[in-house]
């Protein structure tokens, strides 16, 4: 047999459509399955009349792959990951190659690197977007790890990557795990952008009574304008989509969220770093409460809505909404760039902020004709503090400000939850004072704890304690930041 371009271990439905969309592009694949039988499933199934070829056994794979070898992990995150890889060192040679393709949380990834490094192997922690389709026709692919380990598999992944003005839809991301950190980011904005686009849904319909097949038309039509995006474009066929007795299918689900922990990893790091994250945090609350639902049909019992409905132009109601949900999600994108600025700093990654708008503008769940904005604004200025300080982003906030507020009025006054728009604007509010109440709160810390506080009218970085109380002592504590 003609020695293999790569092999790729874990037949699961990505793992699948990536070796069959490597097949397209001309590359010969071998493959692995820890269940022997999905590997004959597979042949005789999708893979039949193509190239690719099956190994049954790890040392099978090894030596069946020109050098130097290549081998995709597509297999679930955490110790399985760890256990074939341990299962491919004894057959492996230094300048190998393992790429991790799964959602593993980089400090793993880190870890991993390290590890195969010392045995003169390369790891590669990539991010792969796109689900399904994406997979077997073109995903977002976000690599990063060893360089080493770019150089040698740059060729296949940018040619199964999706393809967007000519440009291939996979850029080298950074060191260690800044490829798997990218792409948890990606899906916390993808927590987000759902969530945005949830209660957008939530309020014409439920608040203004739009008909299912009026709320389709009119996320078809938001789809030809700024939130032009893969997200919209889906909402709309499934606010169209019907059962088989004709009724809409969308009121027949069940109205309790799942989630995988991508977004909550999100979360934590943004709590770790000290990132206001508000936007994508709230998003994995609400689907935490969405999983209470016993406790809110309970409570809907107990607690009535307020007793008023929408009376106003429904026409303009339904701008402010749309100004609502497009300023929202430059507020979560905002969020989600300071996360990976700060990441960056903490592990000297070097992060092309523009590279990785390029790479989620085709393939992945968050495409977006909005990400182009976001590769200009980086390419205008690689060092941009923040997408709100983009002139583009900031007169397009400004434009959109009106409306979203009274988007949220109006949810409020309908009793209708709203909590990432809300937060959006909180930060949004926040982020454009010049001075908060956080002196109260630095009081009141340094009251009770003697924790100290800068002065305004003293240089930066000199802390005071003040005996408030006239009893109290003059020692201070611990100075520490978030």
């Amino acid at each position: 047999m003609k020695q293999a371009d790569i092999g790729l271990i874990g037949l699961a439905v990505m793992g699948q459509n990536l070796v069959l969309n490597m097949n397209d592009h001309n590359f010969q694949v071998v493959v692995y399955n820890r269940t022997t039988s999905k590997i004959d499933d597979f042949l005789n199934g999708p893979a039949k009349g193509t190239k690719i070829k099956g190994a049954y056994s790890i040392e099978e794979l090894v030596a069946s792959l020109k050098k130097p070898r290549t081998i995709m992990l597509m297999v679930k995150a955490g110790a399985v990951v760890d256990n074939f890889i341990e299962q491919l060192i004894p057959y492996l040679e230094p300048g190998d190659v393992i790429i991790d393709g799964g959602n593993s949380k980089y400090t793993d990834t880190n870890r991993r690197v390290a590890q195969l490094s010392q045995l003169g192997l390369h790891f590669l922690g990539t991010g792969i977007s796109g689900g399904e389709e994406g997979a077997r026709h073109g995903p977002s692919i976000m690599p990063g790890g060893s360089f080493k380990a770019w150089q040698v598999v740059q060729p296949i992944l940018q040619a199964i990557a999706a393809q967007v003005d000519g440009q291939p839809c996979c850029q080298w991301v950074g060191e260690n795990g800044a490829g798997h950190y990218v792409k948890m980011v990606h899906n916390g904005i993808e927590y987000g952008d759902m969530q945005l686009i949830s209660e957008a849904y939530q309020l014409i319909h439920e608040g203004l009574g739009l008909s299912f097949a009026q709320l389709e038309q009119t996320f078809t039509q938001w789809n030809q304008g700024v939130l032009d995006s893969y997200l919209i474009e889906i909402t709309s066929h499934i606010l169209g989509f019907q059962d088989e007795t004709g009724a809409p299918l969308l009121e027949k689900i069940l109205d309790t969220a799942g989630q995988k922990g991508t977004g909550k990893w999100t979360g934590i790091e943004a709590l770790d770093l000290g990132i206001p994250l508000t936007l994508i945090s709230e998003a994995v609350f609400t689907r935490c409460l969405s999983a209470r639902k016993d406790e809110r049909v309970k409570a809907a019992q107990v607690f009535t809505p307020p007793q008023s409905s929408f009376t106003g132009d429904l026409e303009t109601a339904i701008a402010a909404i749309h100004d609502a949900l497009y300023a929202s999600k430059i507020i979560s994108y905002a969020q989600g760039y300071m996360l990976l600025r700060e990441i960056a700093n903490q592990q000297g990654w070097q992060l092309s902020y523009g590279n990785i708008a390029l790479m989620w503008r085709g393939g992945c769940i968050i495409r977006s004709k909005f990400l182009g904005n976001i590769k200009q604004a980086f390419d205008q200025n690689p060092q941009l503090d923040n997408l709100l300080l983009d002139d583009f982003f900031a007169s397009e906030i400004k434009r959109a400000e009106a409306g979203w507020r009274q988007a949220i009025i109006l949810a409020i006054n309908l009793g209708i939850p709203t909590p990432a728009f809300s937060s959006a604007l909180a930060f949004y509010d926040g982020y454009r004072s010049e001075r908060l109440p956080a002196n109260l709160l630095q009081a009141q810390r340094d009251y009770f704890g003697a924790h100290t506080y800068e002065r305004v009218d003293k240089p930066r970085g000199e802390f005071f304690h003040t005996n408030w109380t006239g009893h109290g002592g003059n020692v201070s504590s611990t100075i520490y930041e978030v």
